[in-house]
């Protein structure tokens, strides 16, 4: 999933100073809202749909990643602990076909594989949905060789702290996150609910590593295909969610949407000419309504920001995607100042925690049923506080 700051696929965050602040362990403050809002039949029960999660229901966005590095169980385990009611991985493919947890299949700035002098030759140049990056990318690992690495901070210009667990944890395969779930799932008596997205699915179909087929089958093998399974999937492109449904996965799906101008990757092959702005009137909010429960807008989409970088008013999605019987979980909610709107920034440190629980707030009150947060204890004591009200 894109930055919060700039929706860019691959765009890079990058003021360069320490953060102090550190993880807070959930008490009593998020708990006991979030656990009024589960219904006796909820979605952290043995049954039961998505629409019985908390709402508004907080997203680990990579895990934990304000706090560990992103999609390592270090940074999955942490959100689970601390607030998170859905974890997500986000999902590509290894030369052998096998499904790994990476932001990207760039890995050149989440792994320590430049460190790797056997891998010194796989270092390429390659066009991924339009854009031209240079690196390793997972595509050209089989999973043994990608075993052979450690995960380290994506951002440590923002997130220096983070830095301290750079080669503890390797790149888990998705197989291994489902067993995970499954085995924290039964320590705590309830399902752990996953959000996982299929990456740049017409670019791998291409190279003959199409994702849903190996996904379908292992969400088959893990019970967690059907409809009121704990599962969302997610995906910016349309046709590999409509691929999902063909191969007998009805677990409820979401729709990612980037910025306005832009065309999913899959309608620029097809030649599609409809763009995200198409896609977000309520003509376009019927259409998805066709192959997916809800939409993961940016959340310049649910509150736009003015020239001065501060909130204005928030637009008509939230009310338009409800009426075509769509759920929202836009992305995303960090807690440094860099990240944040103008309006709910404090200091002059651009990696000084700013007033998160303020911003929380604002977008909790256009009536959003979920958000994704690098900072899944904010985002939890912020809707306890909201629920108060």
């Amino acid at each position: 999933m894109q930055q919060e700051q700039r929706p860019g696929r691959r765009s890079l965050l990058g003021a360069a100073a320490a953060l102090g602040a550190g993880a807070v362990v959930l008490g009593s403050g998020a708990g006991p809202a979030a656990a009024a809002q589960q219904r006796s039949a909820g979605g952290h029960g043995k049954g039961g749909s998505y629409r019985d999660l908390p709402v508004p229901t907080v997203i680990g966005h990579r895990g934990a990643c304000g706090y560990r590095p992103e999609h390592t169980f270090g940074s999955y385990q942490f959100a689970l602990d601390n607030g998170a009611d859905v974890i997500e991985q986000d999902l590509v493919p290894t030369r052998d076909g096998h499904l790994v947890c990476r932001h990207e299949n760039d890995i050149t700035q989440t792994t320590d594989v430049a460190d790797h002098a056997e891998f010194a030759s796989r270092k390429t140049t390659k066009v991924v949905d339009g854009e031209s990056h240079t690196g390793w990318f997972t595509e050209d690992f089989t999973l043994a060789e990608l075993k052979r690495l450690r995960a380290k901070e994506r951002i440590p210009g923002n997130r220096q702290h983070n830095t301290l667990y750079d080669g503890r944890w390797d790149v888990p395969t998705f197989e291994e996150v489902l067993k995970w779930a499954d085995e924290q799932g039964r320590k705590r008596g309830r399902r752990v609910w996953l959000h996982s997205e299929t990456k740049h699915a017409t670019y791998f179909r291409k190279l003959g590593l199409g994702l849903e087929e190996p996904l379908a089958k292992l969400l088959r093998r893990y019970g967690r295909h059907r409809a009121d399974s704990p599962q969302f999937l997610e995906s910016f492109e349309p046709s590999s969610l409509q691929r999902l449904t063909k191969l007998g996965v009805h677990a409820p799906k979401i729709f990612l949407l980037d910025d306005l101008t832009t065309r999913p990757w899959d309608f620029v092959e097809a030649k599609d000419p409809r763009t995200v702005a198409d896609l977000i009137t309520p003509q376009g909010l019927k259409w998805i309504a066709g192959f997916a429960e809800g939409i993961g807008p940016w959340v310049q989409q649910i509150i736009p920001r003015d020239a001065n970088g501060k909130l204005g008013e928030p637009t008509t999605l939230v009310r338009d995607a409800h009426a075509a019987g769509l759920i929202l979980h836009p992305y995303t909610m960090r807690s440094e100042n860099t990240f944040l709107p103008a309006d709910f920034r404090r200091g002059s440190d651009p990696n000084a925690y700013g007033d998160a629980f303020g911003a929380f707030k604002a977008y909790y009150a256009t009536g959003i049923d979920g958000i994704f947060s690098d900072n899944c204890d904010t985002a939890a004591f912020a809707r306890a506080d909201f629920l108060k009200k």
